[in-house]
This record gives structure tokens, sequence and C-alpha cells, in this order.
């Protein structure tokens, strides 16, 4: 089986993980430090606050920006349900918005401006598939229209300019994603009180961490405002230290991948749509394709799957999920559902080959004319 995405584990990692456990600091402590720091420093900026996942860093980064009850936000559908689940959970209502078009599924500005209200606070722009959205023109918009802009960065680490031109950005460490600490997430921000605000809300508020109690530097704490337990771990961040020196290499020969997918497809698949093109600045995160129209999807997932390849889908649209459609009837995002209507993703990590890639198109290709 070419399973759709492997994290890259070996006896780095385990060592890692043992100096913790000997260690008998497990949580919050020097390495969860060390890996904000180095972090914030492959993105260009001066420091980064880790949290225990990307949804974490989503909800967080709303609220130490001041997005609550009664704002609005404008949203993509094409996007993990995360995304705008962080949007509810600081009580703001998600506006969504269509994508630019089927071969550019970003979170369009004209369509975003058409849904401005006096209630718009803020846009959270997701990089699909690793893939950059036009940052500095998203970030002229925001700036004209006063609102805050946020980054989904959960595809895209380590890329271009993505963490230095929003008011946050929220990443993920998920096993699935480019780098991996199995769980864990992080926020970066230019603005250093939200990244003291993002610190205090992720340990339940309180003025003091435990470290800095150990280390002497205090005996005691307050609590400052109502905050959650969304801290990371020792191990995770140990693991995370491992990973990112090794982060662009990976990107890299995910991007080598992808632009032989492209090659491919064009020759045996020319009927298939690749969303972007090879000059798209990309952590390459994904391998997303458009089936033509008409083509059986599922079918085709199964007998890709027979074949020991496996696929998926990115994403159903949000607002066709049930809970989404009760709370926000009557939306229709005519390019989003087109796009997820034929979008089907392939394979794609450091771990595969040319071979593989090989294999993967001409199956797909022979899914194409199989009768069943």
């Amino acid at each position: 089986m070419i399973s759709l995405s492997a994290p890259i584990l070996g006896d780095e990692e385990k060592q890692a993980l043992c100096e913790v456990i000997d260690s008998g600091w497990l949580t919050m402590g020097d390495r969860v430090e060390a890996f904000e720091k180095a972090f914030a420093a492959i993105h260009g900026v001066a420091d980064a606050v880790a949290v225990n996942s990307c949804t974490a860093a989503l909800h967080l980064s709303l609220k130490a920006l001041g997005i609550g009850p009664g704002d609005e936000v404008l949203v993509p559908s094409l996007t993990f349900v995360a995304t705008v689940n962080a949007v509810l959970y600081v009580g703001a209502s998600p506006v969504f918005v269509d994508i630019e078009a089927i071969d550019i599924p970003h979170i369009s500005i004209d369509d975003a401006k058409s849904k401005m209200t006096s209630k718009t606070k803020a846009v959270i722009v997701m990089h699909y598939g690793g893939y950059l959205v036009d940052l500095k023109a998203w970030r002229a918009f925001t700036d004209v229209s006063g609102i805050l802009l946020l980054e989904d960065a959960a595809h895209a680490p380590a890329v271009g300019s993505v963490g230095r031109m929003s008011d946050a950005a929220s990443f993920s460490f998920f096993s699935n994603k480019n780098m991996s600490t199995a769980e864990g997430g992080m926020v970066l921000a230019t603005d250093k009180s939200v990244l003291e605000s993002t610190r205090r809300l992720r340990a339940h508020g309180m003025s003091t961490d435990t470290l800095t109690r150990h280390r002497g530097h205090a005996y005691s704490y307050d609590v400052t405002l109502l905050g959650y337990n969304y801290r990371m771990d020792e191990l995770r961040a140990a693991m995370g230290l491992v990973q990112l020196p090794r982060l662009h290499t990976w990107n890299n020969k995910r991007i080598e991948l992808s632009n032989f997918y492209r090659h491919l497809l064009s020759l045996h698949t020319p009927e298939v749509i690749v969303p972007f093109n090879e000059k798209h600045q990309t952590a390459a995160h994904l391998l997303p394709i458009l089936l033509p129209a008409g083509k059986n999807r599922l079918k085709i997932i199964d007998y890709l799957r027979k074949e020991g390849i496996q696929s998926s889908i990115h994403y159903p649209p949000i607002h066709h999920f049930s809970f989404f459609k009760e709370k926000y009837p009557c939306i229709i995002l005519q390019k989003t559902e087109v796009f997820c209507q034929r979008e089907l993703t392939l394979p794609l990590h450091p771990s595969m080959t040319e071979s593989d890639v090989n294999r993967i198109v001409l199956t797909l290709n022979n899914s194409f004319h199989y009768k069943s």
C-alpha cells in the first residue's frame, strides 16, 4: 500500500523521547521553550507560542486578538472544520467565502469584499494544500478594510512569508503534516502582546508557569483571565526539535514529487486538472487533483485502494455538514461546491519515489477505463 501520508520517524526521535523521560520533566519545560525559539527563527520572527494542536492555535489567536460575540469572521468553506470551529469557540459568527477558481482554490478577495459588513472584524486565509495565498494582496485588503488577517498555516510551514505578514498564524504538527509531533501546534504573531496573551490563555490564565516556579523565579501565581489547558508537553517539543531541521529538505522533496506528478499527469491523464502550477510557492503538503466532470469518484477511490494506493478527499465543504447546514442554511458557494465534488487527493510524502508516482498515475489512468 502506498499511503496518503507518512511521518518520518526514527532513532533520533526515540532518543529524544527517552531523554525527556529520563529527565523527569514532562511538560512545558526547556524543550518547549527551545522549540518555540527554533520554530520562530525558521520563519524569520522573534518568538512563537507552542500549544497542543492547530485548533488550539486558531482558537487562542482569535481570543488574543479580541474577536468575540457579535463579530463576524470571513472564512473559507474549503478547509478542515477546525478553521471554522475556532470562530464559534470565541462566540463570533463565521461568514463563508467562495474560492477564486477551481484551479486556484483559495479564499476569494472579491467574494470576501461582497460579504463585508459593519460586524466583520477578521478573515482567516488558509494555504490550501501548502500553496500560499497572496499574502500581500490580503494584507492590503485587510489594512484598507480595517480588519484583522489570520493565517491557517497548517499546510504551509517554513515557506515564503508565512507568519510574517498576518496578525497571527497557526500551524499544525499532526501526524500527517510536513513535520510531526503526533499532535501539537504553534502560534506566530509579530505583536508581542498577542503572544503574551496567547501564553496566558494556553495555561489557565496563570501569571507564572510551573517551570518558572521550579526555577525559583516565583513561588505562587495569580489567575488573570479565563484560560484553557492547551499546553504542549516536553515529549512533543523534543520530537519537534529533531524534526524541524529536516523540514526544508522534506518540503523540497514534496515539491519535486509534485512537479513529477504534474509531468506524468499531463502525459497520461491530460483531462485531469492539477490546481495551481509548478511556479506557485508551496510547502507541497497535498497533491490534489480535479477529476474530469462526470467521473465516479468513489469508484476511482475503491479501484486505487484495491491496487494498493490510498487516496482521500480534501475537503468536504464545511457549509454542507449537517451542523452547519442547520445553523447557516441556504449558503451557496458555487466554485467551492464544484471543486469539492471533483477533488481527489493522491499520496504525497518524502518517503515516496518517482517510481511510486509513476505507479499511481498509471493506476489512476487505468481506473478511468475500468469496467466493474
